[in-house]
């Protein structure tokens, strides 16, 4: 069996990125990889998905106030959680042809032939009218959300990632310029002209 292919992609918070590699993936055929990692390391590390939901986003609030040493306990089981999601990527990767969104998985993954690591992007303004207008959220909370995640996932990378998102990246779009289909149309075409992605 040929050696699958793999399409990575992370995203700065409301740009997008992953209604983008939904569409995507559907416009490939392949497999579409986000929440269920979630579930399979709930699933590995025998504990309920809220828990590791929990440890993920406490960390994240850790890594955005800098306090490890006060949060020693769920940086251990942060750890654990990137150990055990390293390998579901690594195995869902040797299995089929997918997309994995975030996870560090453009790290994961960089050592793998047939692979495209994309990032997602778009101006502030842009993600503040999608928070508000497509996510329904209050002005406030989301201007406090995109600074906060966006932090939050810039520091998940330097730690596990081992650099920024754009360390390993290949491809660089703006969601806000091309739309939602137009962006997942772009990426269909480089994936489909780089990796060995079946004719239509």
């Amino acid at each position: 069996m040929a050696q699958p292919y793999v399409i990575t992609l992370s995203r700065d918070f409301a740009s997008m990125g992953r209604t983008i590699a939904q569409l995507l993936s559907q416009r490939l055929g392949c497999a579409f990889y986000d929440r269920d990692i979630v579930e399979q390391t709930a699933r590995r590390m025998g504990l309920p998905v809220s828990v590791i939901s929990d440890t993920e986003e406490a960390a994240h609030n850790l890594f955005y106030k800098r306090i490890y040493p006060l949060g020693m306990g769920v940086r251990s089981m942060q750890d654990e959680i990137f150990q055990v999601q390293k390998n579901i990527i690594r195995d869902l990767a040797a299995k089929e042809n997918c997309i994995v969104v975030g996870r560090c998985a453009d790290y994961v993954l960089k050592d793998l032939p047939h692979v495209l690591h994309v990032h997602i992007f778009a101006p502030e303004e842009q993600r503040f009218k999608n928070c508000v207008q497509k996510l329904e959220m209050e002005p406030e909370a989301a201007r406090r959300t995109i600074a906060r995640v966006d932090r939050a996932r810039e520091l998940y990378h330097q730690l596990y990632g081992g650099g920024d998102v754009f360390t390993n990246c290949h491809v660089m779009l703006n969601s806000s310029q091309f739309g939602v289909e137009g962006t997942a149309r772009i990426l269909e075409g480089i994936a489909r002209d780089t990796l060995p992605v079946s004719k239509p």
